[in-house]
């Protein structure tokens, strides 16, 4: 049984304490937030009876002294949050984004290191089953080498509160993910972006609604992003709809349930090469999945020895350098190199 301290009890918290309570090996110990009675009220709706409440990080850690710091505090304030539960020896699992600035990341990915512990972020989209069935496909090389990917976004959620008023609001707020989901289809990094960011006349929003990005990675590939949050009507999933083109072949996604693909076959149908229709397999019982409870699944078993969890914060920077770099590229309309 591992000991844990959960910092944060806004709305997202909800979710960190079900993943616990379903792993069922962790003992939350204490429960800490700005405001001590939200704190005591997680403890009383989820019966955690012999947790800690407490408006003080750093007194309960040393009280408690836990193996796990769970993260779901304001980005603003995770980087002290993280750097205190390193410092105190827990491993560190976090919401997104990782940090607020390129610096906060590269700062805390060497803390990690130093003190020897996990950092990892919660990047819930990539443990859906559907992207693990279009990695796993990926990887087969059923359609050869990925040489470009494209996803569209188009939504029109009114949010209301603190969104409809910051900068840069859909790369911020909601792209890291599709970035993130970018890199793991491809199996890569980004090295440098070209974006754009604009305001419809009927957005709500205060800035940056509609946004598009030309990344280039590593390997030669283009990832194309299209993206709105003030987009009605014919609304894509908040998974966004994808094409992957290979050297071989071609996968399609709607963000839903309906995977296809098709690969090069041999000869040619006049104009264009022979191609038939790939059977998409189911996952992989290897692959684990479950959104929240997936990542947490991951670290855990990382924290008891197991492999690196593919969020860890080394791995995970390079979805965040990808979220600022295009923001650096739409402020400065220049294309941008990107740096870890």
């Amino acid at each position: 049984m591992q000991r844990a301290v959960l910092v944060g009890c806004g709305a997202m918290s909800k979710a960190w304490f079900e993943a616990a309570r379903t792993m069922g090996d962790i003992e939350i110990v204490g429960v800490v937030d700005l405001a001590k009675e939200r704190a005591q009220a997680r403890i009383a709706e989820f019966g955690l009876t012999a947790a800690i409440a407490s408006d003080n990080l750093s007194a309960v850690l040393a009280k408690t002294n836990p193996d796990l710091l769970f993260d779901v505090v304001v980005p603003g304030a995770r980087h002290a949050t993280v750097a205190a539960g390193l410092d105190a020896g827990c491993h560190v699992l976090s919401e997104k984004p990782m940090a607020e600035t390129m610096d906060e990341a590269r700062d805390l990915v060497g803390r990690a290191g130093k003190a020897g512990r996990i950092h990892a972020v919660v990047q819930n989209r990539r443990y859906l089953a559907q992207i693990r069935r279009i990695r796993q496909l990926v990887a087969s090389g059923v359609i050869g080498e990925v040489t470009s990917l494209h996803c569209d976004f188009f939504l029109g959620p009114h949010f209301g509160g603190f969104r409809e008023e910051m900068r840069h609001v859909l790369f911020l707020d909601m792209a890291i993910h599709t970035f993130d989901a970018a890199r793991f289809l491809a199996g890569d990094a980004a090295s440098a972006v070209y974006a754009r960011e604009w305001e419809p006349g009927n957005s709500w929003y205060s800035q940056g609604s509609s946004a598009a990005a030309i990344f280039e990675f590593t390997n030669g590939a283009v990832f194309t992003y299209r993206g709105s949050w003030c987009a009605d009507g014919l609304r894509t999933s908040w998974e966004s709809s994808w094409r992957i083109v290979g050297s071989r072949g071609t996968i399609v996604w709607d963000g839903h349930d309906d995977i296809r693909a098709e690969a090069v076959t041999s000869g040619k149908d006049g104009l264009f090469s022979g191609v038939t229709a790939v059977e998409i397999p189911p996952l992989d019982a290897s692959h684990r999945i479950g959104g929240h409870l997936g990542v947490m699944q991951d670290f855990i078993a990382a924290s008891r020895g197991g492999d690196a969890p593919e969020t860890a914060g080394s791995e995970n920077i390079k979805s965040l350098a990808m979220v600022f770099g295009a923001i650096q590229s739409a402020e400065s309309g220049r294309r941008i190199e990107i740096t870890i």
